[in-house]
């Protein structure tokens, strides 16, 4: 399938509920530069610069959809600790349902610090509690399982080894699944696959398809034999085997076929696996074939890898990937789009700026404050007045150009990363939407009052007066067009 092809497939795809069941990780990176060699030991001594927590394992997943959309609600075990709460933080943080998490006294919670220097990865430390839930965790996940099938489209299964899938939690959930016409889709973990029997598809790597086989790959055109192996093992409908820079191999008794690799350059394969599966669940959830969700999901991967730590990808990002713009230029955002979108890019730490306007003859005076704009952060997200609200404003005989085509003129600009519509008369509410960084106005506003500022400053942000291209407007504009 062509780029071309899959975009209006993502843009019909729904957002539908998911469940994932799985490890929750909480994951920690210190980073800094290595400048010594230690007296004590002949070891690097990193100078730390920077701690940051991200959500690993199911959780990791869980960022995915949730950037993608969807509605999602997580199933898994933390200890009764400060990490426990930390990471049921992180996940409240991006909306995803945590009820059915289970607090278990005497148990860590799943931990992984990365120290990184350089760049690149030195040490990684893992604090973990690897043998499995007892029985009466067990029942409560079971339970929890059995009240939250009732309203979702696919379940995921994100197996880390860490003790939350034993084999009664699996089987519980895909039978109960599987009644009821869901997909269960397991990131596999181990040599036995038929602890998954039942399960709609499994998405083991190549490490992990050689690992449950017994034998390694010595070249690609090994692995459908070996895919139609697993399948058979683990009583499986399909198989999808992700092969790095090979791409990935997707089977099942209807499709097969190998998706070409799309990233450009690999800075980090963490959490590529989960981006995968939660491509892949979005797919299946929402009715596309698996060739389709498979293509969805090898371009978002390829995007994730070009990235340091797990990360996730937004609808837009990907779009954009799928026609070939660079970063997320060109993406016209619709009111439900832009938290989704915000939380994608909070979690990757960029700074978000927002600014607003008509934007009715676009002219170089536009262009410059745009730039000017852009340049006080990572991400620029421009908030457009309706048709309707211009006509409020400036009276009946404006916009000279629909909304429209507004979008479409400042989406193609390089500076700018989304466009988002309002129809209020002021844009308070986006505004409050996005809760930005940065919120820039021209600096003709400043006796005026600039709308949102006391929102923006009580959330640590500041806001920004940006001089203006003295004589550009588009009211001038616009006068100079009109006959004598």
């Amino acid at each position: 399938m062509t780029p071309e092809n899959l975009i209006p497939i993502l843009e019909s795809m729904g957002k539908p509920r998911i469940l994932i069941i799985g490890d929750l990780i909480l994951d920690r990176y210190v980073t800094g530069e290595v400048e010594r060699i230690s007296p004590e030991a002949p070891i690097p001594v990193l100078a730390a610069r920077d701690r940051e927590k991200r959500l690993g394992g199911a959780g990791n997943v869980a960022a995915n959809l949730r950037s993608m959309g969807a509605e999602v609600h997580v199933l898994g075990v933390i200890g009764d600790d400060a990490k426990g709460r930390e990471l049921l933080s992180l996940l409240g943080s991006i909306g995803v349902d945590t009820e059915g998490v289970v607090s278990v006294s005497g148990r860590p919670t799943t931990e992984k610090t990365r120290l990184m220097g350089g760049g690149v990865q030195m040490l990684r430390v893992d604090f973990e509690d690897s043998r499995g839930i007892d029985d009466d965790t067990v029942r409560q996940l079971v339970c929890a399982v059995e009240e939250r099938l009732a309203d979702v489209q696919a379940v995921v299964l994100s197996d880390y080894g860490k003790g939350v899938l034993v084999e009664p939690v699996i089987q519980a959930a895909i039978q109960a699944a599987r009644s009821k016409g869901i997909p269960v889709l397991v990131d596999p973990k181990g040599t036995d696959y038929s602890r998954y029997r039942g399960a709609t598809l499994a998405t083991p790597n190549k490490k992990e398809s050689e690992v449950a086989l017994g034998r390694k790959f010595e070249e690609v055109s090994e692995v459908p034999a070996g895919g139609r192996e697993l399948i058979q093992k683990a009583g499986l409908e399909a198989i999808v085997i992700t092969l790095g820079a090979d791409g990935i191999y997707f089977c099942s008794q209807h499709e097969e076929g190998l998706v070409s690799s799309t990233a450009r350059a690999v800075f980090d394969v963490t959490g590529a696996g989960d981006t995968v599966i939660a491509q892949l669940a979005l797919g299946l959830a929402c009715k596309v074939s698996l060739e389709q969700a498979v293509c969805l999901a090898n371009s978002a991967a390829g995007l994730v890898v070009g990235r340091r730590g797990a990360a996730s990808v937004t609808r837009h990002e990907l779009r954009a990937a799928l026609a070939e713009r660079p970063g997320v230029a060109g993406s016209i955002l619709t009111r439900e789009e832009v938290g989704p979108a915000v939380a994608g890019w909070r979690a990757e730490k960029k700074r978000i700026v927002f600014t607003n306007g008509c934007f009715d003859i676009l002219h170089a005076g536009h262009v410059g404050y745009l730039r000017l704009a852009r340049a006080r952060g990572d991400v620029l997200i421009v908030g457009v007045n309706d048709d309707a609200s211009v006509a409020r404003m400036k009276g009946p005989e404006r916009p000279i150009n629909p909304l429209g085509d507004r979008l479409e003129v400042l989406a193609a600009l390089e500076m700018v990363d989304a466009v988002c519509p309002f129809g209020e008369d002021t844009p308070a509410e986006l505004i409050r939407q996005v809760t930005p960084d940065v919120l820039v106005k021209g600096e003709d506003w400043a006796d005026k009052g600039v709308v949102g500022r006391e929102w923006v400053e009580s959330h640590g942000g500041e806001v920004y007066l940006a001089p203006l291209l003295p004589g550009r407007s588009t009211s001038r504009i616009a006068r100079r067009l009109k006959p004598d």
